[in-house]
């Protein structure tokens, strides 16, 4: 399956993240079980994100991370 790209706001600038259909699914499902809007919760990931890594590999990996229960979400 093809990644999707979706818009984002971050910071209040607009950016766009391509992800495979289950990761946006996962990530919506994460950030509706913490009551945070998507932007949020990708806000919260960009910041904890290392310059070497970019932001839909981040998203991939908070998803594994959290449903792997290593997350505190």
């Amino acid at each position: 399956m093809r990644p999707e790209k979706h818009s984002l706001t971050l910071h209040g600038h607009r950016t766009s993240v391509s992800l495979e259909r289950e990761f946006w699914d996962a990530f919506r499902e994460i950030a509706a079980q913490r009551a945070m809007p998507i932007n949020a919760l990708a806000a919260e990931i960009d910041a904890a994100r290392g310059v070497d890594m970019g932001l839909a590999s981040a998203i991939r990996l908070h998803v594994l991370r959290h449903y792997r229960g290593l997350t505190g979400d």
